[in-house]
């Protein structure tokens, strides 16, 4: 097992192609720092009163749980405290419900007053907030009430996966519990690629409720064979949404390789990172990574179905796009890695309204390249 999880190693790619390891360690602070504390054009963090900050996806002028459990993760990384903290306690103060069909869970979107757009939950933010505490659980140790972060981590996934097993509570799990694969909402029977995360399962595995970790084992595993059923076995993309057996989810144009479908890149280079469980993604990887470098040639502008037919319209993410097929090369082992991670490199972040999602996948594309997005502990906590 080769893996950083078995090895403690974490590549920094960028070094390996030969860029100064100086201006990648500023590089990734200029990141942090414009993305938290630059200009109104630039930042998507933001400060209150009573020790708290959100997130807002300034595409659309919210505050999403995807956003803000992606900046706790960001932060507990860059060992940032004050600011997972803060970003925490505004989660657990307006997010997060307390009554209701969705009790337990935290409202997918929120106003940067505070007032909920919606009481249902979207589970790829839940995965994120239980990872990034058990991280800070870890890295920094467990305070008290909610910064007790192990037990807020135990207690998001023991949700996810029990809701709606008592008799007086009507809500679904995030989770199928026949098939171990995570569900685009708890309601609906069906999934998003992007949202599986085998190499955080692993772990929920090791930490979660014990009563549960057999189930987080299971589910790695099986989200790992889901991948290989949606990724198209020419092309690698995968559709937004997708059906238990793979196939792409017509739902509006969500069976189409758009925004959310970038993600899958980026999470199959990740957990190949940690624990190179099985050789496919670097196959995988490899036709994303050739399907853009070679059979499009760098179009990463227009919309595409799952086959590789070019829909004429433009996307509205390109620099996240860019940024997760250069994090596809953490796994990837053709001639296109050094391609991909170079045109990332000479990308800068977005600005402007549309800021938001594609600067969180670039914030994570160049911690992952860096050697800098890591397990933070391995024993039971």
């Amino acid at each position: 097992m080769n893996g950083a999880f078995y090895t403690g190693s974490y590549r920094n790619i960028f070094l390996e192609y030969g860029y100064d390891e100086d201006e990648i360690n500023k590089r990734l602070g200029d990141i942090w720092q414009t993305m938290f504390f630059g200009s109104e054009d630039e930042r998507i963090y933001f400060e209150t009163e009573n020790a708290m900050g959100y997130v807002v996806d300034t595409g659309n002028m919210d505050v999403r749980t995807e956003g803000m459990s992606y900046a706790m993760m960001m932060s507990v990384q860059l060992d940032k405290k004050e600011v997972f903290d803060r970003i925490w306690k505004w989660t657990k103060t307006y997010m997060w419900m307390e009554a209701g069909r969705n009790k337990g869970y935290f409202a997918w979107s929120v106003l940067p007053n505070g007032v909920k757009n919606s009481d249902g939950p979207a589970p790829d933010g839940e995965e994120f907030f239980a990872m990034a505490l058990f991280f800070a659980s870890n890295r920094w140790g467990d305070g008290e009430g909610i910064y007790h972060y192990s037990n807020e981590a135990k207690a998001i996934l023991h949700e996810c996966l029990h809701k709606g097993e008592r008799a007086e509570d009507e809500g679904k799990p995030m989770w199928n519990p026949e098939n171990r694969l995570i569900k685009f909402v708890p309601e609906w029977e069906f999934s998003d690629p992007s949202y599986h995360l085998p190499h955080f399962y692993e772990l929920f595995a090791l930490w979660a409720n014990e009563i549960d970790r057999l189930f987080w084992k299971e589910a790695a595993k099986a989200s790992r064979s889901y991948l290989k059923k949606a990724c198209h076995s020419v092309t690698g993309l995968a559709a937004e949404y997708a059906d238990y057996d793979g196939t792409p989810r017509h739902l509006d144009n969500h069976h189409r390789f758009y925004s959310d479908s970038y993600r899958v890149a980026a999470n199959i280079g990740l957990d190949y990172e940690w624990f190179q469980a099985d050789e496919w993604e670097c196959e995988c990887a490899d036709k994303i990574q050739k399907f853009f470098c070679k059979t499009v040639q760098g179009e990463e502008d227009f919309v595409y179905e799952i086959d590789g037919t070019q829909i004429k319209e433009k996307v509205l993410h390109p620099v996240g796009l860019i940024a997760t097929n250069a994090m596809a090369s953490l796994a990837a082992k053709g001639p296109y890695n050094r391609a991909c991670v170079e045109k990332f490199w000479n990308t800068p972040l977005r600005k402007g309204d549309r800021r938001y999602y594609d600067n969180c996948l670039y914030f994570f594309a160049f911690m992952a390249l860096s050697g800098n997005y890591r397990i933070w502990g391995k024993s039971s906590v």
